[in-house]
């Protein structure tokens, strides 16, 4: 359990360093847990939404990529390496209009080369509103 809780304390301590990006403060974007295997945020749709008045595909695709990416940054960090996207796929279920989306990402593949992860996002309610599948390469820093 210590251990745990120590290597969450570093993720944590990572993330404090490096942030979610400019695009993640833009979007309103708020991690609330983080690691290789599992990465929840919040994103609100008031100010992320297109003509009328939707929350912006854009803005789900961002919000996926940006716990994908993290989760698999998280997993290389300590050896000095980076993720970078490389693929994004997302499927848009249905609309929302107000509140806060809630999105899930957990990891199909930690690779010593490449990193998988599924999101989910939901609506206040608990619906599913659009799934998604990022890939990103691991390189190493310089």
């Amino acid at each position: 359990m210590t251990e745990t809780r120590e290597q969450d304390a570093r993720y944590q301590q990572i993330l404090e360093r490096l942030g979610a990006g400019a695009l993640a403060q833009k979007l309103g974007i708020t991690i609330l847990e983080a690691s290789p295997e599992l990465t929840v945020a919040t994103m609100p749709v008031e100010g992320n939404t297109q003509p009328v008045g939707l929350l912006h595909g854009g803005a789900s695709a961002a919000l996926a990529e940006t716990l994908g990416s993290i989760s698999a940054f998280l997993s290389v960090a300590e050896q000095k390496k980076a993720a970078v996207g490389v693929d994004l796929n997302i499927t848009h279920l249905r609309s929302v209009r107000s509140g806060t989306v809630t999105a899930t990402c957990r990891a199909i593949k930690l690779g010593r080369t490449v990193c998988v992860h599924a999101t989910d996002i939901t609506d206040e309610a608990g619906k599913l509103i659009a799934t998604a599948r990022i890939t990103n390469n691991i390189i190493d820093l310089p």
